[in-house]
């Protein structure tokens, strides 16, 4: 990489930590530096929102997501604008009211403390495991450029985003955010401007976008109920509306940021806009990696996305291999010239409006394209066999390899600091989210305001530290953004049925509600283990709408059971710890 764009990397990411550190080195309250000073406007907190919300995976994995598999990615975003009017009207106004920091102090005024304890663990757990997701990906990103092990690299990212959040807690985090996010778009919008100005040799913007199409790439949505397909019109509308509603209303990452509002009525204005901006900019990343796809069509693109494992491949110090490695490469090279090619023709052959050409051109690139991609899970095949502990999935690594081989000197550097921007924004949320939780939730003790602060700094190194070791998971997954979700989806559900419980069902108590959380966690687990290992077949998403089924209703049977005077009564107000 030139010095020109390690210049940019650097004075930009050096920028931002300096800015946050500098900030908010004074955030020795409570409330600054668990709830964020309580104080942002909306436009604070729909941008701390959507940071929060884009990591660095948004920018990695989906553009791959859209260059392997099209726009239908999308759809699992449809629910998410119904999510946010449930948020805006029902979850903030009660926060508010009760004045909690967090989302699982609420369930203890409204339950007891086991519930609270269940609910604050079963955040802890999934977003623990995510934020090892959130560290790994950026970390993907220095793998690449320094040649380095992907664990030092994570070391050094995640090393960056707890030094500042340690100083400055929630406040912090609200503080970059906004230099994040510009950081953000600038780098999106450059990214496909110069990503439609490469097609522009080629083909032009309307072309590729026709050429997308005809290969699928732009089919949008799927009507289909088949459970085993991962994104529908309904799963997206149906699951994604209970995982965004459990994501933002009850994930102590999302709702830290909107307590943070002046009032309950910016909180609710930024949430709002964040419904309204969401989708666009999901699809807006999915269709640059629409675009790097067709790029692809008319430029040679290497036959494994991670150059790390082309290299571990190449000193394996076997002829054999070397010899199978050179003709698979060989083959693949030859098929995506007949693919640029075929490519060139069908563009040709749709300028002259040439159905029948076009009809047969289209059926022979995608049987071109079908056959290039069998050379290269035939080399996934064989580095998997010959070059232990490899990684062969390779998805994620597809838009920066473009990045970093086609886009000019400096631009580099800006399109670099985005993805790392976006990783850091969404760590630095998750790693204050985890430490407030677990000292306001869990190790829930009277303390001096001073020495509340003391300890979530402690707290926020610790879960730091632990986000590191989650971090070597993470390689297991075929594409980040699905296994953050797919994770997500695993524990949303109950944590979202215990607050629709607290919300609507009134007369339910504490009793019902926890062991009917444990059962629907227990079953969801169970769930996801038989689909894990092919014994049956529902996509994720419907996890989100399966366990607050089960738990609503086995709630209610059991306080039918149970009976009110035979349920746990609610905390005490003083009981209930506050920092």
């Amino acid at each position: 990489m030139h010095w020109l764009d390690w210049l940019v990397l650097l004075g930009t990411l050096g920028f931002i930590v300096a800015h946050g550190v500098w900030k908010t080195r004074n955030a020795a309250t409570s409330d600054s530096f668990l709830r964020g000073g309580h104080d942002g406007r909306w436009w604070a907190v729909c941008l701390s929102v959507m940071a929060t919300q884009a990591s660095a995976i948004t920018f990695l994995s989906t553009p791959g997501q859209g260059f392997a598999s099209g726009m239908g990615f999308v759809q699992f975003y449809f629910g998410l604008p119904l999510a946010m009017l449930v948020v805006s009207f029902v979850f903030i106004p009660l926060y508010y009211k009760w004045q909690v920091y967090t989302a699982y102090e609420f369930i203890g005024k409204r339950f007891d403390r086991r519930t609270r304890l269940l609910t604050a663990g079963l955040f802890l757990i999934q977003r623990g495991l995510a934020a090892g997701i959130t560290i790994y990906a950026p970390g993907i990103i220095l793998s690449k450029i320094l040649q380095w092990p992907l664990s030092w690299t994570c070391i050094l990212t995640g090393s960056l985003v707890i030094l500042y959040t340690t100083t400055g807690g929630a406040r912090a985090v609200g503080v970059t955010h906004k230099q994040q996010m510009a950081v953000m778009f600038a780098g999106l919008f450059i990214a496909f401007g110069l990503t439609v100005r490469a097609l522009g040799t080629h083909v032009s913007f309307a072309e590729s976008i026709q050429l997308a199409d005809r290969l699928g790439h732009l089919d949008v949505i799927d009507l289909s109920w088949n459970p085993e397909t991962r994104y529908t019109l309904w799963s997206g509308l149906i699951g994604g509306f209970f995982l965004q509603l459990a994501y933002f209303g009850t994930d102590q990452s999302q709702v830290q940021r909107y307590l943070g509002g002046a009032s309950a009525a910016q909180a609710r204005q930024g949430m709002l806009w964040n419904g309204v901006l969401k989708i666009p900019m999901q699809a807006f990343i999915l269709l640059t990696g629409v675009l790097v796809f067709v790029f692809y069509l008319f430029n040679r693109p290497p036959v494994h996305w991670n150059p790390a494992n082309v290299a571990a491949l190449a000193a394996v110090a076997d002829s054999s291999v070397q010899a199978r490695s050179g003709e698979i490469t060989a083959r693949q090279a030859a098929a995506s010239d007949d693919i640029r090619a075929r490519a060139a023709a069908l563009v040709a052959a749709q300028r002259t409006n040439d159905a029948p050409a076009v009809t047969r051109l289209t059926t022979e690139l995608q049987a071109s394209l079908a056959r290039e991609k069998g050379f290269r899970d035939e080399y996934r095949t064989l580095l998997a066999e010959r070059v232990p502990g490899a990684e062969p999935v390779d998805t994620d690594y597809v838009f920066l390899s473009y990045i970093l081989d086609h886009l000019p000197i400096g631009i580099i550097g800006i399109l670099l600091a985005m993805i790392l921007s976006a990783g850091m924004s969404s760590t630095s949320a998750e790693l204050s989210a985890l430490a407030t939780t677990a000292v306001v939730d869990v190790w829930a003790e009277r303390r001096s305001d001073e020495q509340q602060v003391r300890v979530t700094r402690f707290a926020t190194v610790g879960f730091g530290l632990l986000a590191l070791a989650f971090a070597a998971l993470f390689s297991l997954y075929d594409n980040l953004i699905q296994a953050i979700n797919e994770i997500g989806s695993v524990f949303y559900g109950t944590l979202l049925g215990v607050f629709l419980v607290a919300f609507f069902l009134k007369w339910i108590q504490g009793t019902a509600v926890f062991f009917a959380a444990v059962v629907a966690q227990a079953a969801i687990l169970v769930l996801f283990v038989l689909e894990k290992r092919e014994i049956i077949h529902i996509a994720f998403l419907w996890y989100n709408l399966i366990a607050p089924g089960i738990l609503v209703l086995l709630a209610i049977l059991l306080q039918a059971i149970l009976g009110r005077d035979q349920s746990t009564a609610p905390l005490d107000a003083g009981e209930e710890t506050r920092p």
